[in-house]
């Protein structure tokens, strides 16, 4: 079996699930790790993922890293950031996977980074992919399979009421646990901006469709509804008289009518909530239309960090350059359960 020789940059939540993950596989080698926080950087990778030592020890630069195939990066959504840390990486002729929302599909939002990032990896015979749970899969790349059940899709309606209580430091974004005032001071400073992606979600799944969209509208994130009890997450807790969930919904246009209409509601929620966690997407076809709902929804956090690990292999196999998710075969990135162990090291499924 080939082994994907793996490096980890960014050990926040997100990148400590997907680096325990990865010690699981039996395709995958996780060789070694950046990140900038002095309490980690020479550290035995292993012991601060809680499993056995490496021999491995965390790096404060990506420069340090030693060789691998590819590099899961999980640091910001900011691609102008990113880009500081993955052009070196494309440079040493490592393949690199993001969770970069920006990155997703940044040829409409980034035109002149994404054609840098594409250029600087074609010459280095690599290729470099933005995805994740969303932009990556569940309202670009899903409604694109979907549509295969129609010859004329005329709009896509997709709503996500998604539990963020897993999540870390991403969630000062979407202003959650702030009082309502400290929630309108934050986003009038530009310190709460809501889901960053929509640009990049609304751009692949309207080209992917052959539609040209005059205009991409983003609306202002909103509180949804205020927490009167405690809310404990993993990292976070949200504490009575502060925002529990907020709204934030998005447009593709195209001729002054919606085409694509998104939704999204991020929160910690509870029983008897106005509003609960799932998913629904609809796409309206000419000959019929495709519904799908979840009323549990798909699970941020985990959906994430599957999407991202289960990539790395068809990002190693692709053709060199900027990719996204629409470029890369259905077989490459589906889960490959029989090649991930359980604690005890006995393989999951066959």
């Amino acid at each position: 079996m080939p082994v994907t020789r793996v490096a980890l940059v960014g050990l926040g939540a997100t990148g400590m699930a997907m680096g325990a993950s990865l010690l699981r596989r039996m395709d995958c080698e996780l060789v070694g790790a950046a990140d900038r926080r002095e309490s980690l950087v020479g550290r035995d990778l292993g012991e601060v993922l809680g499993a056995e030592p490496l021999a491995s020890a965390v790096v404060a630069d990506v420069a340090a890293l030693p060789d691998a195939d590819v590099a899961i990066v999980a640091t910001t959504s900011v691609l102008e950031q990113v880009a500081e840390t993955v052009i070196p990486l494309l440079q040493r002729s490592i393949n690199v996977v993001s969770i970069c929302e920006e990155l997703a599909y940044p040829w409409l939002s980034h035109p002149d980074l994404a054609a840098r990032l594409d250029g600087i990896a074609k010459s280095h015979q690599v290729s470099l992919l933005g995805t994740g749970a969303n932009p990556g899969l569940i309202m670009d790349t899903l409604p694109l399979l979907l549509s295969a059940l129609t010859q004329r899709v005329d709009r896509v309606v997709i709503r996500r009421r998604t539990d963020m209580s897993r999540y870390g430091r991403i969630l000062s974004k979407f202003g959650l646990g702030m009082t309502p005032d400290q929630f309108t001071k934050a986003l009038n400073e530009g310190t709460v901006v809501g889901h960053i992606g929509f640009e990049q979600a609304i751009a692949a799944l309207g080209d992917g469709l052959g539609w040209h969209l005059d205009k991409i509208v983003v609306e202002a994130v909103r509180p949804t509804f205020v927490s009167e009890t405690d809310r404990a997450g993993e990292h976070v807790t949200v504490r009575p008289g502060t925002i529990a969930a907020v709204t934030h919904p998005a447009r593709g246009l195209a001729d002054g009518r919606t085409l694509i209409d998104l939704e999204l509601v991020f929160g910690f929620f509870r029983p008897g909530d106005p509003i609960s966690p799932g998913d629904y997407c609809r796409v309206e076809g000419a000959e019929q239309t495709i519904d799908i709902s979840s009323d549990l929804g798909f699970e941020s956090f985990l959906s994430t960090v599957s999407v991202a690990v289960n990539v790395v292999a068809a990002v190693v196999d692709a053709p060199p350059g900027l990719r996204s998710m629409g470029d890369l075969p259905v077989r490459a990135v589906a889960s490959k359960g029989a090649n991930h162990m359980s604690v005890n090291g006995e393989r999951t499924s066959k």
